[in-house]
């Protein structure tokens, strides 16, 4: 009987849909899933939920609840972990607004640039702290992570604990939007006639879905690198097993110039298309923060809406609540994805051949340019074996020193965050793309670490 823990499962949107997506797994009948939430409130409305569902589906799960991970963690085979430092979107928003008051506007502040460290530092302990009683609990388990920063919350694991770690995105389907809706004519995808965002503004959402499921059907892409910064290495046709990249550079031509105008220049400058969009790429390259030349607004970078995230987790409590009542048909989570997770369970559990279009995993050779050990993302195959990532080769030179830029920022972030070291941080901050001043890289840290205090007392000891 496979035992699962969901460490943040009282989230309105990662807890709602990797519950759903569990319940409604025919080859996980009869496992246990132990909830984790340490808000009450949260645990308790997504526990009778979870209760509920699977009664009426007669999912045959055996279900638990948890007010702190340590309760759950005996003998469990997987924990699936979305934790974040509270409140999410408040600190968010400070971390981008510090650095103004010093003259650095940031691209978007939560996996790259100085907020990509704040981000880093305040996740650490908490997620160590998990990893350390795995370790101790459950050392065969894997964390299936889902955290950001992505790659340095799984570095951390991974070199600070004995526990395997892989780490989960979906962000190649916005590859797949994007490759569909510039080869909609080459492909016979349907188009509707709607503005085309891979922006975060969630309106964008639907119609970058729509045209990513038609693609994937139609498509395959290989993509390789760090996570929200990988590249397409590959691209063919499902059909005919024709090499698209041909096609795909000819047909960007045609495309709205307003249409992801820094994916497009980026694809021009280095060869390879890369695959996160606008707003997640632009964090990690040094060409989108000058206050001079103002990228932000030649590119339409819009930040992140806080208010309108908070109000959307507001609203998904409420609709947990009509689930429960009844007022809403729980049959409606038929449609939510767990973003692999349940994938990955299944696979490693049940032992058949599941291929994953991108985990996040400790580099053994998958991409050879790239350093060793570090956290890179690729394809994968999903076994009893485990999870063997596919090899990619070496990518093209000037995209490999990006990356590995950002591999040294990323792991300089993780060693000063679990060691508490102020020279490490100042150096994360200095070798960032952001950062131009090394004065006011200094002011940066402190006020950093002063605001959240609190949450870092690692730098105070």
């Amino acid at each position: 009987m496979t035992k699962i823990v969901i460490i943040g499962a009282g989230s309105a949107i990662f807890g709602l849909n990797t519950l759903g997506s569990l319940l409604r797994s025919p080859k996980l009948r009869g496992s246990q899933i132990a909830l984790v939430d340490l808000n009450a409130q949260n645990l308790e409305r997504m526990t009778r939920l979870a209760d509920k569902i699977n009664q009426v589906w007669d999912a045959g799960m055996q279900i638990t609840s948890h007010l702190h991970h340590q309760e759950a963690l005996s003998g469990a085979d997987f924990v699936v972990s979305a934790v974040e430092v509270p409140p999410r979107e408040k600190l968010w928003r400070q971390d981008f607004e510090i650095p103004l008051k010093y003259g650095v506007r940031q691209p978007y502040a939560e996996n790259g640039g100085p907020g990509g460290f704040a981000h880093t530092a305040r996740n650490i302990n908490p997620i160590l702290e998990i990893a350390g009683d795995m370790q101790q609990a459950c050392p065969n388990a894997w964390y299936i992570n889902f955290t950001n920063p992505m790659v340095r919350i799984c570095d951390a694991i991974n070199r600070y604990t004995s526990i395997k770690v892989v780490g989960l995105c979906h962000q190649i389907y916005a590859g797949y939007g994007m490759v569909g809706y510039v080869l909609a004519d080459e492909l016979g995808i349907n188009v509707p006639d709607a503005p085309f965002s891979t922006h975060a503004d969630p309106k964008y959402s639907p119609l970058v879905h729509y045209i990513a499921q038609q693609t994937v059907e139609k498509v395959d892409i290989k993509a390789a690198g760090l996570n929200h910064f990988t590249w397409i290495v590959d691209i063919r046709s499902r059909l005919t097993g024709e090499d698209l990249y041909p096609d795909l550079h000819k047909a960007w031509k045609r495309v709205n110039p307003a249409v992801e105008p820094l994916t497009r220049q980026v694809y021009e400058a280095f060869g390879l298309m890369p695959v996160p969009g606008d707003e997640h790429l632009d964090e990690y390259l040094p060409w989108c923060s000058d206050p001079q030349t103002t990228p932000w607004e030649k590119f339409d970078l819009s930040l992140y809406d806080w208010e309108g995230a908070a109000q959307q987790r507001e609203e998904g409590h409420q609709r947990i609540d009509r689930l429960v009542t009844g007022e809403e048909d729980i049959d409606t989570l038929k449609d939510t994805t767990s973003e692999g997770a349940v994938e990955v369970i299944e696979a490693l559990s049940l032992s058949f051949n599941e291929y994953h279009l991108a985990v996040n995993l400790p580099n053994i050779g998958q991409i050879n340019n790239l350093p060793l050990n570090a956290i890179v993302e690729t394809p994968a195959l999903l076994s009893g074996m485990g999870v063997q990532p596919v090899a990619v080769g070496n990518l093209p030179e000037g995209i490999a020193e990006l990356l590995r830029r950002e591999i040294t920022v990323s792991q300089l972030s993780v060693d000063a965050a679990v060691l508490g070291d102020r020279q490490l941080a100042l150096q994360a901050l200095l070798l960032d793309p952001v950062i131009t001043d090394l004065n006011i890289a200094k002011q940066i840290l402190e006020d950093y670490l002063l605001t959240y205090r609190e949450y870092l007392p690692q730098f105070w000891n």
